[in-house]
C-alpha cells in the first residue's frame, strides 16, 4: 500500500512515523509512506498555499488550486482521496479495515480556518476523527494512518490479536492481566488460570459484552 499526505507541516510526521510498529511496516516495504508539502505546488514566490475568505471573516482559506495541482501529480486510478475535516464522517474502525484493502490513499490535512469549499468536489471521502476542534489536520492524519497501517497484512505478528481488540468485533476489549497474579491483594481470574481454553474464551466474551454495556451502551444499541 502506499499513503500519501499532503501538509504545510511535514516535519510533524517524522517522529510518530519512524518508530514502533510504522517504522517496521516501512522498513518490511508493507506500506510506503510520503509526506508531501504542499507547498511545493504554490506558483508564487513566496509559496502561498493560504488567502483571505470572500466575503471577510476571520483566518485564511487554503486555496484550491494548490491543492488541484498535487492531486493531479499524485492520483492514480486506484487512487482514494480523503479530506481531514471536522465536517467529515466520523473515523470507524469498519473504516480503517476498508481503507486498508486499497492500493493507494491519499490525505489532505486541512489548516487554518479550513479549505476552499470547491476542495470537497476533488475528494473521494472526507473524514473526522472525533467532534472536536483541532488546529490542522496533521493528527487526524496520523490517527487514520497509524489505524490503517495495522491492518495491512505481515504488519502485526498475530491475526488473532488484531480480531480481538476493542471494537474490532463491535464491543470493547475483555480485561487482560499479566503477573503477578496476586499483587497486594488484588487476584487475577482464577478461570484465566485454570488452563481450560473452552471457558476462558467464554468468559472474555462475557467480560467484553459487560465492559461494552457499562462504559460504551451505544455499541450495543448499534
Amino acid at each position: 500500500m502506499k499513503i500519501d499526505i499532503l501538509t504545510i507541516f511535514p516535519k510533524m510526521f517524522k517522529g510518530p512515523f519512524d518508530e514502533s510498529i510504522i517504522r517496521r511496516a516501512q522498513e518490511k516495504d508493507l506500506v510506503k509512506l510520503k509526506i508531501h508539502d504542499l507547498r511545493d505546488w504554490a506558483k508564487d514566490k513566496h509559496k502561498t498555499v493560504d488567502d483571505k475568505p470572500f466575503g471577510g471573516g476571520p483566518g485564511m482559506i487554503m486555496k484550491i488550486e494548490v491543492i488541484d495541482r498535487a492531486l493531479a501529480e499524485l492520483k492514480k486510478p486506484k487512487s482514494k482521496t480523503i479530506l481531514l475535516t471536522p465536517q467529515g464522517k466520523t473515523f470507524k474502525q469498519k473504516m480503517a479495515q476498508r481503507l486498508a484493502k486499497l492500493d493507494q490513499i491519499i490525505l489532505i490535512c486541512g489548516h487554518y480556518e479550513g479549505v476552499d469549499e470547491r476542495v470537497r468536489e476533488l475528494v473521494d471521502e472526507e473524514i473526522s476523527i472525533g467532534d472536536y476542534v483541532l488546529t490542522g489536520g496533521e493528527i487526524p492524519a496520523m490517527t487514520v494512518v497509524d489505524a490503517i497501517v495495522r491492518l495491512i497484512p505481515g504488519v502485526v505478528g498475530r491475526k488473532e490479536s488484531l480480531k480481538e481488540e476493542s471494537f474490532a468485533e463491535g464491543l470493547l476489549e475483555y480485561p487482560q492481566y499479566t503477573r503477578p497474579a496476586d499483587y497486594k491483594g488484588k487476584k487475577v481470574p482464577k478461570v484465566l488460570l485454570s488452563g481450560n481454553h473452552k471457558e476462558i474464551e467464554g468468559w472474555r466474551k462475557e467480560q467484553a459484552v459487560k465492559k461494552t454495556r457499562k462504559r460504551r451502551p451505544d455499541l450495543l444499541k448499534k
